[in-house]
């Protein structure tokens, strides 16, 4: 199994609007991308200082798997139009379980 994870740093100048569209938006990527095992999107609870603003875990059954997800013309879609507009940091890692 193949787990991805990344986070986010919002711009200073995002709003909460835009934030609330990029959960909105890829929340709908499960049903348009089958290969997808489990997924989970959302703000960081707020609990420790210093720590990313959002997160993307996602995960699937092999490499092959991922990498339709990471090519899906829907999800670059909203990495191109809702996430860059509002990113001030990104960070990536896939563990194989």
């Amino acid at each position: 199994m193949i787990r991805h994870i990344v986070l986010f740093t919002w711009a200073e100048d995002a709003t909460d609007e835009q934030k609330a569209t990029v959960t909105a938006e890829l929340r709908k990527l499960p049903g348009a991308i089958p290969q997808m095992r489990a997924y989970t999107v959302g703000p960081d609870a707020g609990i420790n200082q210093g720590n990313h603003d959002y997160a993307v875990v996602a995960d699937f059954d092999n490499v092959e798997d991922y990498l339709v997800y990471r090519d899906h013309p829907q999800h670059q879609a909203v990495i191109a139009e809702r996430i860059k507009p509002i990113l001030a940091t990104r960070t990536a890692v896939q563990l194989s379980l």
